[in-house]
């Protein structure tokens, strides 16, 4: 903190883990603006502006996006309030995760006793085949079989890479479509590229014969993360998921 009791653009993106591209996106769009105008033109954030910056963090982890996020701030300028609603939330997101966690201990308490685990109790707090209908309907039995035999038999640590790959990507497509990239552009086609590859990775996914996606199914799925809002949340909401979803298909005319 400096004199003058704030902080600067660059002090605010590493604390809370964001870029200064966002940072400056949200003042552009009136989200969250700086308390001042140094004379070296950088933004500076006092106290106020750092609650209404972790409220707005806390909203996007909550799937919401930014037009939705801003009349939320609009219609709830009690801070402690907001915040208390926040804290229920991470209260509920911390029992879900405990529930998991007290699962697992106990699967693995059960196999080191040479006792066959309780299939009631293993799965508390989870939820992978959330999508298993939808995928056989579309795709056959198949696929959904070898791709959720194929999650199982991951470690730990393999399927918090996967996931965290899978937040990270997110991520990337949300702050390019708050900059309004072109779908076209080289940013964006990078973006597709990876998500191509992403998907790629995950066994069960209809191919070609040379083994890699088929166009139809990158384009559909492009279509299901607009559709369905559980896809569109990880995009920073309908309007991220439709800059995803157009990006995607510009890929797949020139590439597959």
């Amino acid at each position: 903190m400096n004199p003058e009791g704030d902080w600067s653009i660059q002090e605010i993106a590493r604390l809370a883990g964001t870029t200064r591209r966002t940072l400056r996106h949200y003042d552009a769009i009136g989200l969250v603006t700086p308390s001042r105008i140094g004379d070296n033109g950088y933004r500076y954030y006092d106290a106020g502006a750092l609650v209404r910056l972790q409220r707005v963090l806390l909203l996007r982890e909550l799937g919401l996006g930014l037009p939705a996020i801003g009349e939320v701030l609009a219609g709830q300028r009690d801070d402690t309030a907001a915040l208390r609603t926040h804290l229920e939330w991470l209260v509920h997101e911390q029992q879900r995760l405990g529930r998991q966690r007290a699962s697992v201990e106990r699967t693995i308490t059960e196999l080191e006793r040479g006792e066959k685990p309780m299939a009631e109790k293993m799965f508390d707090g989870f939820d992978h085949t959330e999508y298993k209908d939808e995928v056989e309907q579309r795709w056959g039995k198949d696929s959904y079989t070898k791709s959720d035999l194929w999650y199982r038999s991951l470690s730990q640590d393999q399927k918090d890479d996967f996931l965290i790959a899978a937040a990270e990507l997110g991520a990337d497509w949300a702050d390019a479509a708050q900059d309004s990239v072109a779908t076209d552009s080289d940013e964006a086609q990078a973006l597709a590229k990876r998500q191509y590859d992403w998907l790629g990775s995950i066994p069960g996914t209809p191919r070609t014969p040379d083994g890699h996606p088929t166009k139809q199914y990158f384009t559909w799925m492009g279509e299901t993360y607009v559709a369905d809002e559980r896809f569109a949340k990880n995009y920073g909401g309908l309007a991220g998921a439709t800059f995803v979803r157009d990006a995607m298909a510009v890929f797949a005319e020139r590439n597959l």
